[in-house]
């Protein structure tokens, strides 16, 4: 059903544009000879807008920028704006401004001053200023989907009209978490009060921001029209899209079809075993990067015998690494180095991995009083992820071959986490895919997944390690002032992370982009993961 509303709903785009694009009339009749004089020749009829069709599988949660903690990160940025912009890693510069124009850190590091960029109009035209400033970032430490990051401001404050100033308990690095694919989009303060009043204000994908596109309609679970913003502060030229459709189709073979077949212009996330074709193709670049994705899973360090470190060390040293990245991710990933990815704050490749040996293994278990194995796992997957589908049951088979029994489980994400929060009667094992809110991974994998806490959201191994807690504090206060030696106490953490082995740590998948030839202006940025596309950028090649 819903990819026949998409049909339809695309023939009538096309149908639009060729009406807006063909002549003022069609002949029905021979031409009849004329004696009058030749008068003028009419002016052309206007072109039609410049439309860029893309097929998407990310899914829209909820289009309230607030909230906003999921794949519809690849839709709002081109909707609403950051103070800043995170470059992508080798940049001459770290951040390019975007509704601040410049800032400043006091010497204490306990505040920061953004002076912002005037004449700024949101897509209700109210004015964005200080004011708006302090009003979406209290919202989002209020109510937002990830508020977590700002936890080190006391508060903020308005200076004056296009000055707002972060007022911090501790050193952080707020222009790092002002630039977040997540929490840190500025929103119309007439929005806020609207959803204050009605918990369904978002519903109709209605635009607030100060971007460059606004949303002029949107089908659920079907499509997505966004508009240019004629007002834009960036301004415009020719040739930049004046309309994007974005049709939401969740099956990769179809987006594949609609980019070969021309019904779109790009594609995402094509199927991995079709790549070879689009790599021999001219018409065709293929990109493939770093990515802020991995796969782990947690050992629940609760339940006997995974409290015993070395069971938990045999059992990785019983994963067959290399083999879970070629069955789950096509081959396109690499093995991790603990749960930071590659090339994300603070990865080092110098905290170890462990290798695929059984032999090793065997020893440790018989080290640990289980020679032969001898006990059962129960583990679960996300039933939604192929790819944790698809290499389960190698972990099953791998660890057979040490005498320890495997029950595989698919649960939803939500029945994984109830389950994996109920302490010593969780899950043995939890397979999980996860990413950082923003580009540190230090403030979030490495506290999120691993750092104790009495009543843990996401630690599902339940390791408890005071001196892991403490490395992590040093850590996350030098965060603020000294990166080097902030990076430096985050990797001692993960080393003795990787050592004590609350989790097994798969592998970082990688990024890759089919672009076509007929598309400029591409440009990948590691920090920005689910924003796979910038419509401003992009243009159709002259």
């Amino acid at each position: 059903m819903k990819r026949n509303l998409f049909v339809l709903s695309l023939l009538v785009v096309l149908a639009l544009l060729v009406t807006a694009c063909g002549s003022a009339a069609t002949a029905t009749q021979a031409p009849v000879a004329s004696t009058e004089a030749p008068v003028a020749a009419t002016e052309a009829p206007a072109a039609g807008p410049v439309v860029l069709k893309i097929a998407y599988s990310s899914t829209i949660d909820t289009w309230d920028p607030i909230a906003s903690f999921s794949t519809e990160a690849a839709y709002l940025p081109n909707v609403y704006e950051t103070l800043l912009k995170i470059n992508k890693p080798g940049s001459a510069e770290t951040y390019t401004p975007v509704l601040a124009e410049s800032w400043s850190v006091s010497d204490d590091y306990l505040s920061y001053t953004f002076n912002l960029r005037s004449g700024v109009n949101f897509h209700d035209g109210e004015p964005m200023n200080a004011a708006a400033v302090k009003a979406s970032i209290d919202a989002v430490k209020d109510h937002g989907g990830a508020g977590f990051i700002w936890w080190s401001v006391d508060n903020v404050e308005v200076v004056d009209d296009l000055t707002v100033k972060f007022n911090l308990s501790t050193p952080q690095p707020i222009d790092l978490i002002a630039s977040s694919m997540y929490a840190a989009y500025i929103v119309s303060p007439k929005a806020l009060e609207g959803f204050a009043a009605d918990e369904n204000f978002w519903a109709d994908g209605t635009s607030y921001g100060t971007g460059p596109y606004m949303v002029e309609s949107y089908t659920p679970d079907v499509e997505v029209v966004f508009t240019q913003n004629t007002e834009y502060w960036g301004g415009w030229e020719a040739g930049q899209y004046e309309k994007v459709v974005a049709s939401l189709v969740p099956e990769a073979t179809t987006r594949q079809q609609m980019l070969e077949g021309g019904e779109a212009d790009l594609a995402e996330r094509l199927p991995n075993e079709n790549l070879g074709a689009f790599e021999s193709d001219p018409n065709y670049t293929v990109m493939k990067e770093p990515s802020f994705f991995n796969y782990m899973a947690y050992f629940n360090t609760l339940r006997a015998p995974l409290d015993d470190v070395k069971v938990r060390q045999a059992l990785s040293y019983a994963i067959p690494y290399q083999d879970i990245i070629n069955i789950g991710a096509s081959g396109l990933g690499t093995q991790s180095f603990g749960p930071v990815p590659a090339g994300v704050y603070p990865w080092d490749d110098s905290v170890g991995q462990y290798t695929y040996d059984i032999e090793k293994a065997k020893a440790l278990l018989t080290e640990a009083g289980h020679e032969g194995g001898g006990f059962s796992i129960r583990m679960t997957y996300t039933a939604s992820n192929a790819s944790e589908e698809a290499f389960a049951p190698l972990i099953k088979d791998s660890f057979a071959q040490i005498g320890v029994d495997v029950t595989i489980e698919a649960l939803s994400l939500g029945e994984q986490l109830k389950l994996g929060r109920s302490g010593a009667d969780a899950q043995d094992m939890t397979l999980m895919l996860y990413w950082p809110a923003y580009a540190d991974a230090g403030a979030d994998n490495l506290w999120s997944l691993f750092y104790y806490t009495e009543k843990p959201s996401w630690n599902l191994s339940y390791w408890n390690s005071p001196e892991y807690n403490a490395l992590w504090d040093e850590a996350s206060a030098l965060s603020g002032t000294d990166f080097a030696a902030s990076k430096d106490k985050y990797v001692e953490a993960v080393t003795l992370l990787v050592e004590e082995a609350p989790g097994v740590f798969f592998y970082d998948t990688m990024a890759v982009y089919v672009i076509p030839n007929a598309i400029t202006g591409f440009e990948y940025n590691l920090n920005y993961p689910f924003w796979h596309f910038d419509y401003y950028n992009l243009r159709a090649a002259k």
